[in-house]
């Protein structure tokens, strides 16, 4: 993480800090590369992160624990004096919020706001606690690039919870001067994706495909509608840069940020872009478009980019660092 040692956070060594759903994706991520030089404490249930993801070897407290448990929550809050909180902790998978509206509120919502209530109430010395919120809550209007003062409309129970926990996490600064900030991610990318998930990205459900084939598996990816939908996409180590630069910049206070690239890519383009890096070609079947799918997602990243924020990957340098990690 040679592009990201620059911006950590710039504060005492040995920091105590609290990351949940820090046995997933970007949670473990964040947790190996600031376990370097700080106590982490770590709480995941484990429903879609991994153990396995965290480098025990480094200062991790691992607490497997429900994020909206009352009672967990306010022992580990009392217990421990955190100068950072990275509320990554979610139901991420927005078909399965529309399948189980009441448990993904539990997990997308009340934890937040417990999280919140519990920080106002015992973390006096808390330099800023970060929200993990998405590109889901602008929904499908039209309207490209999005700014963060876009139209917001959220059409899922996911994108409906992201956008009110943000929202609550916003106002207890203002309200309560806990120092809190938010995030937008856009189409978070890169090693410890779960291709086997409901919550995985198209990008692991590619790499995953790419890798049967390689190893002489019949593979094939299917495509619903003609590929020409696209996505910002963003590596994980440009998303640890966002995170640690919203966590200690003063003027993020009380703010939220898209992170992204600022550029589109379609789904043909990228699936071209593999199939350059690995010397191969994958298999495509197109199906119908299905319905309530956005089309076309891209960040306006302006405002993130004025706390110094430059992404330093592009899809394909992205692409040729992950499938370096993944395919040997």
């Amino acid at each position: 993480y040679y592009l990201i040692r620059k911006c950590a956070i710039g504060v005492n060594l040995m920091d105590t800090i609290l990351i949940t759903g820090g046995a997933g994706f970007i949670g473990s991520t964040l947790a190996n590369y600031l376990g370097k030089e700080n106590k982490i404490v770590v709480v995941d249930d484990l429903s879609m992160g991994k153990k396995e993801n965290l480098d025990m070897e480094k200062q991790v407290t691992f607490i497997e624990g429900d994020v909206s448990d009352p009672q967990l929550m306010e022992r580990i809050m009392k217990e421990y004096q955190f100068a950072y909180i990275f509320h990554l902790a979610a139901v991420a998978s927005v078909a399965d919020s529309v399948e189980r509206p009441l448990e993904t509120h539990r997990v997308n919502f009340d934890s937040a706001l417990l999280l919140l209530e519990l920080a106002r109430k015992y973390q006096s010395d808390l330099k800023r606690l970060v929200f993990s919120s998405s590109a889901a809550v602008y929904g499908d209007e039209p309207t490209l690039p999005k700014k963060e003062e876009s139209v917001i409309r959220p059409l899922t129970p996911y994108a409906i919870d992201k956008f009110a926990a943000e929202q609550y996490v916003l106002d207890y600064c203002h309200l309560y001067d806990v120092p809190t900030s938010a995030v937008r991610f856009f189409n978070v990318y890169g090693p410890n994706q779960n291709p086997n998930s409901p919550y995985s990205g198209v990008i692991s459900i590619l790499v995953d495909r790419y890798k049967k084939q390689l190893a002489g598996e019949k593979a094939e990816f299917t495509l619903f509608g003609d590929g020409s939908q696209s996505r910002d996409f963003v590596y994980i180590e440009d998303v640890i840069q966002a995170l640690l630069l919203v966590a200690k910049e003063e003027k993020a206070l009380g703010q939220q940020f898209n992170v992204g690239t600022g550029k589109s890519t379609t789904l043909l383009e990228l699936i071209h872009s593999i199939d350059q890096i690995l010397g191969t070609e994958l298999a495509l079947k197109y199906e119908a478009e299905r319905s309530g799918d956005i089309r076309d997602s891209l960040a306006d990243i302006s405002k993130i980019r004025s706390l110094g924020y430059k992404p330093k990957f592009d899809i394909l340098s992205g692409m040729e660092r992950y499938l370096k990690s993944e395919i040997n």
